[in-house]
């Protein structure tokens, strides 16, 4: 059995190579990723496995390298290196082909997804090689058009996320597709001129979390086992004191952390995208403390946590100890309705939402990722009111604002921005 990608968390396919009293023999990345951390070294030093990754990676770890023309024999099947820069210079897909000699399956990394492409934008700053995001959309380009989309199209494509990952844009919710059906619906491998592709590639990109080009480093040399670091991070009793100005990460759902919290925590609650957000506020040399409802919730949050790395940032994790006595205001939204000029309304949406357009075109844009450094562009002469879409980023941010702003109530909007209309457009 070989491994393509593997997570954080290496026992998931221990177990499942048991189950199929099956051994692992081997581990391939397709390139140093952004948006998690592998456990290719993990596994390679638990079982010795061999790591199978491009030369072009610079990996620091025990390797072989796997690039073009290179195949790995595993029993009676074929798994061919095909190298295809365009989401990173070292990026490859593995090619299966089965005991007839028939090209079956495709494992693209992250160059194609379902009914997308891999952002180009990532390796300006980080990695071995650093390009230019113009330059890898024009690698995109030709790997695309040279190598995929000349396969045949009956071959099964796997890539290595599906939806929620911001290595893309527009990821489909399906975890596997086929090259026909990419040729036929996929925006980015239809008939266009390089210069159109690399201009829609770029366009509409999300943005960037603080922590992605920190993960290429760590998976350019290899991480901590994964275990031994969860297990070093320092858990606190009741009777705990925090240090001053270290962040405070509480994981609470948003109405305990109204009801009472430590102040100047940031309420960021667990949930499917809990360490994307993490990484996006927080940056990767930054300490924090992190807060949970349950010594059980406590534990998932340290092991999502680790997902991105952090797991070694965090100072103290802790329950809700005797300094909770904070709490959030709540928000007369009749007055709101009537009087809407009398608040300072802040939007934390991404650029790529709000360009679309504003619920209300008198608000103050500040997309979340940056909004711990632009606290000074909000005003304080008036109540403030954090929106975004749904109510999860304006939990974070009325938290993050209620910690520099005191002289006036800081109010989430919450769910309620759910129905607001057209009609509010213009207030």
């Amino acid at each position: 059995m070989i491994i393509i990608d593997p997570a954080r968390n290496p026992q998931p396919y221990y177990d499942f190579a048991a189950i199929h009293d099956a051994d692992i023999v081997g581990v391939i990345e397709t390139h140093p990723h952004a948006d998690f951390i592998s456990s290719h070294l993990e596994i390679h030093k638990t079982i010795g496995a061999v790591i199978y990754v491009s030369k072009l990676t610079g990996a620091e770890y025990p390797h072989e390298s796997f690039d073009d023309g290179d195949v790995i024999e595993l029993n009676d099947i074929k798994l061919k290196a095909i190298n295809t820069p365009g989401h990173s210079p070292d990026s490859i897909c593995v090619l299966v082909e089965d005991e007839n000699g028939y090209e079956k399956a495709l494992f693209t990394g992250d160059t194609l997804f379902v009914g997308d492409v891999g952002r180009p934008d990532l390796r300006e700053n980080a990695g071995n090689i650093t390009a230019k995001k113009e330059e890898l959309a024009r690698q995109m380009f030709h790997s695309t058009r040279e190598k995929l989309m000349t396969l045949p199209q009956h071959i099964v494509v796997y890539p290595a996320h599906g939806p929620g990952s911001l290595c893309g844009k527009s990821i489909s919710a399906d975890l596997q597709s086929t090259i026909g059906r990419e040729l036929c619906e996929n925006y980015a491998l239809q008939l266009m001129d390089e210069l159109s592709f690399v201009k829609t590639i770029l366009t509409d990109q999300p943005f960037i979390p603080q922590y992605f080009g920190w993960d290429v480093e760590i998976n350019k040399r290899g991480a901590l086992d994964f275990k031994n670091s969860v297990d070093k991070v320092l858990r606190a009793g009741s009777d705990f004191t925090l240090e001053k100005n270290i962040p405070v990460v509480d994981t609470r759902p948003k109405q305990e952390f109204k009801n009472g919290h430590i102040k100047g925590a940031i309420n960021l609650q667990d949930g499917d995208k809990f360490e994307t957000w993490l990484g996006s506020i927080i940056n990767p040399y930054e300490q924090f403390y992190l807060i949970a409802s349950t010594e059980k919730e406590l534990e998932e949050v340290i092991e999502k946590t680790a997902k991105i790395g952090y797991e070694q940032n965090i100072k103290t994790a802790l329950l809700p100890i005797g300094n909770v006595t904070s709490k959030s205001p709540d928000l007369d939204i009749a007055d709101f309705n009537l009087r809407p000029g009398n608040y300072t309304i802040v939007d934390v949406r991404n650029r790529n939402e709000t360009e679309v357009g504003l619920f209300f075109y008198k608000s103050i844009v500040i997309p979340l990722p940056e909004l711990r450094e632009r606290l000074n562009e909000i005003p304080n002469d008036k109540p403030i009111i954090v929106h975004c879409a749904g109510g999860y980023r304006s939990a974070a941010a009325a938290s993050i604002i209620r910690g520099k702003i005191t002289a006036v109530p800081v109010h989430d909007f919450g769910e309620a921005i759910l129905e607001v209309g057209s009609l509010k457009a213009d207030i």
